[in-house]
């Protein structure tokens, strides 16, 4: 989908070689300038190219201008400032190609009083107003996977203000900058929980959203130390969940949206849940509209015969590793080669000298 695309990524970590991966699985020419120094190759460079390059060195900082000229966009993940003291900052990479899509993806920002400031995904959260919901009442919010910040609120927003400036650039002939900082992202995020406050909710209490307090919507252990999600919003579909545990027509579970009848709610559903193991609960609601699925860890999702059917988990080197995604035309695309550091280094050299860019 994205064949033409070409994009240089300057090595970092978490999110930004995270959307360049899913651009390269989405079908554009990724060249990942590498560091020196030895390195196995990981997940997240699959399907890319690879140089290394000292950006100290002229002929290597020579090259690496010569790439940005050559490209449509670019990631780097840095503190602000570093690639400006490079002589690689906006203002440089313009005057090289006007019509360059830059993107920095970082937690803070490039602006603000912390986008200097060291910080995690959890810090990222925790300040975005995130990480508040993460948790039952009275407890400490618990870490979420880093899904939430750093690929939720940091690289899918870098990829889709990449792609949004490519469009753009395509069009007006002009580049501009993508500032993706994972705490704008994570907060805009939060829309979708916010709009889901029941009817009349002031504030932003915990465990008082239609997602993250009722008895309907949470996870509950298994007898052999499993556990259930649970999630039946639509009120058809929480008279399936009642009609399947045996509580059809019991005056107590009535209620599905009365937060003062939730707290008891769900010490019921929880004691039934108990009862029983984990594949009990999958065969009773597996493939019902009650809205109850399986925790499995990602070796078992891996097996999983929905999971398996769709192959959203691949194999290679006997390690399970997810698929790429979306699909086009319902078409499953493959995983691509992962490569080692600086294996491209001829190719693209070559590549450079034909466009006149590299002497």
């Amino acid at each position: 989908m994205l064949k033409g695309l070409r994009v240089i990524e300057f090595e970092g970590l978490g999110p930004g070689p995270f959307a360049a991966m899913l651009l390269a699985d989405l079908g554009a020419e990724v060249i990942t300038i590498h560091r020196p120094g030895p390195a196995a190759p990981g997940l997240l460079d699959r399907g890319k190219r690879s140089i290394t390059l000292d950006l100290k060195a002229c002929d290597d900082l020579a090259t690496a201008r010569a790439l940005i000229a050559s490209a449509e966009a670019l990631i780097e993940g840095l503190r602000p400032g570093v690639m400006e003291r490079l002589g690689l900052g906006p203002r440089d990479c313009r005057a090289l190609n006007p019509g360059l899509v830059y993107g920095r993806m970082t937690g803070w920002g490039q602006a603000g009083p912390l986008a200097p400031v060291a910080g995690h995904d959890l810090n990222y959260l925790a300040r975005s107003g995130a990480l508040w919901f993460a948790g039952a009442p009275g407890d400490a919010p618990v870490t979420p996977p880093t899904l939430v910040g750093d690929i939720g609120g940091g690289a899918m927003y870098l990829a889709v203000g990449l792609l949004a400036g490519v469009m753009r650039a395509r069009r007006t002939g002009q580049g501009t900058v993508v500032d993706a900082a994972i705490v704008d992202g994570s907060a805009h995020m939060l829309a979708l929980l916010l709009s889901l406050r029941p009817p009349g909710a002031q504030g932003f209490a915990r465990g008082a959203s239609l997602l993250d307090g009722p008895h309907w919507s949470r996870s509950y252990r298994t007898a052999d130390g499993g556990h259930v999600a649970v999630q039946a919003l639509e009120p058809k579909f929480y008279a399936l969940l009642l009609e399947g545990l045996g509580l059809a027509g019991d005056p107590a579970m009535a209620a599905q949206h009365d937060p003062a009848q939730w707290p008891a709610q769900t010490a019921r559903l929880a004691a039934i849940f108990a009862a029983h193991p984990r594949a009990h609960w999958d065969a009773l609601f597996g493939a019902s509209d009650a809205c109850v699925a399986p925790v499995l860890s990602p070796d078992e999702a891996a097996a999983d015969p929905h999971m398996a059917a769709r192959g959203s988990w691949q194999h290679r080197d006997g390690q399970s590793e997810p698929a790429p995604a979306p699909r086009f035309d319902g078409q499953r695309a493959d995983l691509s080669p992962l490569p080692t550091r600086d294996q491209h280094r001829a190719e693209i050299l070559t590549d450079l000298r034909q466009r006149g860019l590299l002497p």
